[in-house]
Order: structure tokens, then C-alpha cells, then sequence
């Protein structure tokens, strides 16, 4: 798949000591927001109404386009949603998860995901952090999205590789 190495766009911070990274998240980020984030995703993962969805990510610092779509609990990253951006009339499918984390054993990595205009993503589909997927892309259902997806491309699989190309 072309693209460029998500792993390229990664912050990485480093967790010294003999817990694994999962262990420092408090010094990640702010309880108190973790819980007000975790609060509004799942509000928003669970109301029916498109338009609180959008104004509920909004809230917590999501970037979210005109006419964006999220199906029935399909999750945004609680611990960094800032580092989301869905453009306009992107559909993100039933449970879904878009992930702008990774906690590792000696350290944690963020980066933002990118989730063009008009793009769908499958349900079930898991976007990793720093991943960017093109205007007008489509990601299939239960794939693990591991680099970007060019404007226009389908992909399927876990990881996500291109199809419907000769």
C-alpha cells in the first residue's frame, strides 16, 4: 500500500523504570480530563443523534467536519482527542475505534489520524495513531488500518491492504 510510515509522524515519550508505560498514564494526561473525556465519548458513543455526536467530540477538542457521521458506538481516542480530525461527510461505522495512542513497555506514542473528506470507515474498523486515510477512501469492516490510505483507495484486512486493484 503507498503511504507514507505512520510510525514517522509518532511523538514518542519515554517511561523509565520498571513499569511498563500503561502505568504512567496519570502523567500523560490529567485524570480529571480523562474522566471528562471518557464521559463525553461515551455519551457520544451511545446517542443516536448525529448532531450530538459532532458537537460532543467538538467539546473535547475533536476536529469534526459538516455532515460527519459516527455510527452507534463507534469510539474516538479518550486520552488524546484533540488528535482527531474527520472531515466533511466522512461516515465512521458501527463501533468503529480510532485510536491517537499506544502504550508500549517503555514508552507511550501519540499521533494524530486523519480521516478525510468523504472517506468511510467500516464498523468495526481500528484506525491506528498517525494514520491518515484520503479523501473519498473506504475502509472495510474489522480492518486494522497500520498506514495511510491514498485519496480514492479500498482497503480491506488486518492490516489493511488494498483491494479491488489489478
Amino acid at each position: 500500500m503507498t503511504g507514507s510510515d505512520r510510525h514517522e509522524r509518532l511523538e514518542r515519550t519515554a517511561t523509565p523504570g520498571p513499569l511498563n508505560s500503561m502505568q504512567h498514564w496519570p502523567e500523560a494526561k490529567r485524570p480529571l480530563r480523562i474522566v471528562v473525556n471518557f464521559l463525553v465519548v461515551w455519551l457520544a458513543r451511545y446517542s443516536p443523534s448525529l448532531r450530538a455526536k459532532t458537537w460532543l467530540l467538538r467539546r473535547v477538542g475533536a476536529t469534526v467536519g459538516e455532515g460527519v457521521s459516527l455510527g452507534l458506538t463507534a469510539t474516538p481516542d479518550v486520552f488524546w482527542p484533540e488528535l482527531i480530525t474527520i472531515e466533511d461527510h466522512a461516515i465512521v461505522g458501527y463501533d468503529a475505534t480510532i485510536l491517537c495512542h499506544e502504550f508500549l513497555q517503555d514508552e507511550y506514542r501519540t499521533g494524530e489520524v486523519v480521516i478525510g473528506e468523504g472517506a468511510m470507515i467500516g464498523a468495526g474498523a481500528v484506525l491506528l495513531p498517525g494514520v491518515e486515510v484520503g479523501a473519498g477512501a473506504q475502509v472495510g469492516a474489522n480492518a486494522v488500518v497500520t498506514r495511510d490510505v491514498p485519496p480514492g483507495a479500498t482497503v480491506a484486512g488486518i492490516p489493511a491492504e488494498p483491494v479491488g486493484e489489478d
